[in-house]
C-alpha cells in the first residue's frame, strides 16, 4: 500500500507542478547595461565574428585583420512580444546606447552597424557580411527579406552603395525588410567615428519610429530622423533585439558600450491545460491495489483542492474588507479632495502597488526623499513602468499636506514638460503616489553623481524644457502655479533626456492677480530658496524665477549652489563667484571644466547671464520667465542684459547669515540668527525654514 500511495502522491505531485509551472508568454522587456560586466555575456547571444569583452561587446571582428567579418550581438534571456496576436495591440519601446565606429582609415570605410529587431531567436544570415549588407541579410540590390529572415533596423552606415541608394558615405537610415532604406538622413562624410549616443523611440499609437544621434561622445552635433513603420505588418509576434555589423573588403571596428531596453506590452496570461495522460506502469499490480492508489490519489486530491479552495475564498474575503476600509478613508476628507478624473490619475488598489514594487524590495528603491522613499515598479495591467513614492508610515501633518498639494495641483496640470501623475493610494497609514518613469532619473545624478556625462547640447535642451514648464505654471495655466522647489533632483529626465519638472508637494496656486501670498513655514532647500522668502515668508513666481536661474547656472558651471572650501574654513556661493567674474569680464572662466571647451560659447554666456539676472537679490529687477525665455532662445547677443559689475546687496532685508556650511541636501541650520539692518527697518529672528531632502 506504501507504494502505491508513493505512486499516487507523485503523480498528483506530477499534475500540480505542471499546472503551476507552465512559462509564462513573453510580455514587457526591460533592461539596461551601463557597461558590460562578465556575468553579462549570459543574457547576451553572440553571433558571426562579434565577441564579448568586458567594458564593450564587439558586433564585428576586433582586430584589424578581419576582413568581410560579421556578427551579431542580441538580448537572449526573453523574446520582446512586438504585438498580441489576440488583441492585435502593438508595443512601444525605447533604447539608448552608445558606442563606437572605428575605422582604419577614412579613406577605406566598413559598413557600418545597425540596431534591429528580427525574429526570436536571432539567426544571423549566412552571407552577410559586405559593404552594406551590415549583418542584416543576404538580400543583394535592395531585395526583401521574407519568413525567418525578416528584420526592421536603424543603421548607421559608413558606405554609399548605388544598389541602394545610399545618398552620402555617412548616413542614417530605418530599413524595413530591406537595406534600401525608407528613410536616410545624410551626415557629413567621416562623420560617424568615434564615440556617439543614439536613442530609439517607437509609439504604438502614431507608429512613429524617430532616432536622435548625438556625435562625438554627445559633444558634437545632434540629428534626429522619424519614419512611420507599421511594425505588426513586418515582423512576427515575438522579436530578438539586439546589434549587427559588417565589414566588407575594409576593416571598421564596431563596438557597443551600453544598453538600455524597455518595451511596454503584456501578453495575456498564459492558461493551464489538462495535463498529457500518463501511461500504465510497466509492471503488473492487482486490480484491488489499482483501486486503492485510485482511492488514494482521488483523496488526496480532494484534500488539496478544498484547501485551496477556503485559502482562496478567505484571501477574497480579506481583500474585499480591505478595499472597504480604503474607500472609508474617502469620507474622512483628510487626504482626497477634489480630483479631476477621466483620463486623468486615478486611484489604485495598495494590493497592486505592492505587486509592482515586489513588495517594495530594497533593489527596487530609486531614491529617498524627506517624507518617504521612491521604487521603481511596473503595472502589468496597464503595460506601464511606474516610480511609486511611498510616504513613511510616520509621515507628518508636512507630508500628508504635500500628499494632498501634490494631488490636487499635478492632477489639473498638462505639459509635455511636467512629470506626469498616474494615479495614488492611501491605505491606512500609507500615502502612495504613482507617476510615469523617468529611466534616466533626476539631473543631479548626471551633473554631480555617476550618471551620463551631459553635453552642452544636452544641457541647452534641458534648461530650455525647464523653462517651458516654468512658463506654462506661471503664465500659460488658468492659475498661477508656484513651484517653490525648484532644483536639479526634482527635474527628471526622459530616455532621450528630456527634461520633466516634477515633486509638486509644496507648489501653490495663486490667482494671477495676487501675484504673492504669504507662508506659515518658508520651505525649500539652501542654496535655491530666494532669500526675500527667508525674510518676508513670501512666495511668488520671482521666487520660483530666482530658483531657475540658481538652476542654469548650476548646469553651466557644474557646481552646487553651496560648497565648502577644500580647508572646510568658509563656504562658497555659486552666485557671488559667477558675479564676481563676470564684473572681470571673465564669466566664461566659470564654464564647466568637463566640457573641455566644446561648448557654443555664445549660448553658455547667455544661460549664465540670464542665470545671473534671475537670481539678482532685488526681485524687482529679475526677468519673468518669459522674458526670461526669450532671452535664452534669442541670437541677438544686443539682448543681454547689463548687471552691474559687483553683485548688488539686498534692500529689502538685512545681509543674510552664512548657512551653516552642510550640502544642499542636509539642510539649513536651525539656530535663530538675530540681525540688524539700517536700510530695511527690519530686527528679529529670522524664519524658520523646513528643509527639502
Amino acid at each position: 500500500m506504501a507504494k502505491i500511495t508513493g505512486t499516487a502522491t507523485c503523480a498528483l505531485f506530477i499534475f500540480f507542478s505542471f499546472a503551476c509551472c507552465l512559462p509564462p508568454l513573453a510580455g514587457s522587456l526591460s533592461f539596461d547595461y551601463p557597461t558590460f560586466r562578465s556575468e553579462d555575456q549570459k543574457a547576451i547571444k553572440i553571433e558571426g565574428n562579434a565577441s564579448f569583452s568586458v567594458g564593450h561587446i564587439d558586433i564585428s571582428g576586433n582586430n584589424w585583420d578581419v576582413r568581410k567579418s560579421q556578427g551579431r550581438a542580441s538580448y537572449s534571456t526573453q523574446p520582446m512580444l512586438l504585438w498580441d496576436g489576440h488583441t492585435g495591440e502593438v508595443a512601444s519601446f525605447t533604447t539608448s546606447f552608445s558606442f563606437i565606429i572605428n575605422p582604419k582609415s577614412n579613406s577605406s570605410r566598413g559598413a557600418g552597424m545597425a540596431f534591429f529587431l528580427a525574429s526570436y531567436p536571432s539567426s544571423l544570415p549566412t552571407g552577410s557580411a559586405g559593404y552594406y549588407n551590415l549583418g542584416l541579410t543576404n538580400q543583394k540590390d535592395g531585395g526583401v527579406a521574407a519568413g525567418d529572415n525578416r528584420f526592421v533596423a536603424v543603421e548607421f552606415d559608413t558606405s554609399n552603395e548605388t544598389e541602394v541608394s545610399d545618398p552620402t558615405v555617412d548616413h542614417v537610415g530605418i530599413d524595413i525588410n530591406s537595406l534600401k532604406s525608407v528613410k536616410t538622413l545624410p551626415l557629413p562624410n567621416f562623420s560617424l567615428t568615434g564615440n556617439m549616443t543614439a536613442a530609439i523611440q517607437y509609439d504604438n499609437v502614431s507608429s512613429i519610429m524617430s532616432v536622435t544621434l548625438w556625435l562625438g561622445d554627445g559633444h558634437g552635433q545632434n540629428y534626429s530622423l522619424s519614419s512611420k513603420v507599421d511594425l505588426k505588418s513586418a515582423l512576427p509576434e515575438l522579436v530578438a533585439v539586439g546589434f549587427s555589423a559588417s565589414t566588407g573588403k575594409s576593416v571598421e571596428l564596431h563596438q557597443l558600450l551600453s544598453w538600455h531596453f524597455n518595451s511596454s506590452l503584456e501578453g495575456k496570461t498564459a492558461t493551464v491545460v489538462a495535463p498529457p495522460v500518463l501511461p500504465p506502469p510497466s509492471s503488473r499490480t492487482s486490480s484491488s491495489g489499482v483501486i486503492a492508489g485510485a482511492v488514494a490519489g482521488a483523496s488526496l486530491f480532494l484534500v488539496v483542492f478544498f484547501s485551496m479552495s477556503a485559502f482562496l475564498l478567505r484571501r477574497r474575503q480579506n481583500k474585499k474588507k480591505r478595499e472597504a476600509k480604503e474607500e472609508d478613508m474617502d469620507s474622512e476628507g483628510e487626504v482626497i479632495m477634489e480630483i479631476e478624473f477621466g483620463t486623468g490619475p486615478r486611484r489604485f488598489p495598495y494590493r497592486q502597488l505592492t505587486n509592482a514594487t515586489r513588495n517594495f524590495a530594497a533593489e527596487e528603491k530609486l531614491g529617498q526623499g524627506g517624507f518617504g522613499a521612491v521604487y521603481r515598479g511596473h503595472l502589468r495591467e496597464l503595460g506601464l513602468p511606474v516610480a511609486i513614492k511611498r510616504f513613511s508610515n510616520e509621515s507628518s501633518m508636512q507630508g500628508r499636506k504635500e500628499y494632498t498639494s501634490e494631488i490636487n495641483v499635478i492632477s489639473r496640470l498638462r505639459h509635455r514638460n511636467l512629470v506626469q501623475l498616474v494615479g495614488w493610494c492611501h491605505n491606512h497609514d500609507e500615502l502612495l503616489l504613482v507617476y510615469e518613469l523617468m529611466p534616466n532619473r533626476s539631473l543631479d545624478i548626471h551633473l554631480h553623481g555617476k550618471g551620463t556625462f551631459l553635453t552642452w547640447a544636452m544641457r541647452m535642451k534641458i534648461v530650455l524644457e525647464l523653462g517651458s514648464a516654468l512658463l506654462y505654471l506661471h503664465e500659460e495655466w488658468e492659475q498661477c502655479v508656484v513651484h517653490r522647489d525648484i532644483k536639479p533632483s526634482n527635474v527628471m529626465l526622459d530616455e532621450s533626456f528630456g527634461a520633466k519638472l516634477g515633486d509638486f508637494g509644496l507648489a501653490r496656486l495663486i490667482d494671477h492677480s495676487v501675484g504673492m501670498q504669504t507662508m506659515t513655514i518658508v520651505s525649500g532647500t539652501p542654496g535655491y530658496v530666494d532669500p526675500q522668502c527667508l525674510i518676508t515668508g513670501r512666495a511668488s513666481s520671482e521666487s520660483d524665477v530666482y530658483s531657475f536661474g540658481v538652476v542654469l547656472l548650476e548646469v553651466a558651471c557644474g557646481k552646487r549652489p553651496i560648497s565648502t572650501s577644500a580647508n572646510k574654513q568658509g563656504v562658497s556661493r555659486l552666485t557671488e563667484w559667477v558675479w564676481d567674474l563676470y564684473g572681470q569680464g571673465a564669466v566664461l572662466e566659470a564654464v564647466d571644466e568637463r566640457l573641455n571647451g566644446h561648448y557654443d560659447e555664445v549660448e553658455v554666456e547667455r544661460v549664465m547671464v540670464v542665470g545671473l539676472w534671475c537670481a539678482h537679490p532685488d526681485p524687482s529687477a529679475r526677468p519673468s520667465i518669459r522674458t526670461a525665455m526669450t532671452t535664452l532662445v534669442s541670437k541677438d547677443a544686443k539682448q543681454l542684459p547689463v548687471l552691474p559689475a559687483k553683485m548688488p546687496v539686498p534692500t529689502y532685508a538685512p545681509p543674510m547669515a552664512p548657512w551653516d556650511g552642510q550640502s544642499s541636501s542636509s539642510g539649513l541650520s536651525t539656530s535663530t540668527v538675530t540681525r540688524s539692518s539700517t536700510t530695511s527697518g527690519y530686527t528679529g529672528p529670522a524664519p524658520m525654514v523646513t528643509p527639502r531632502a
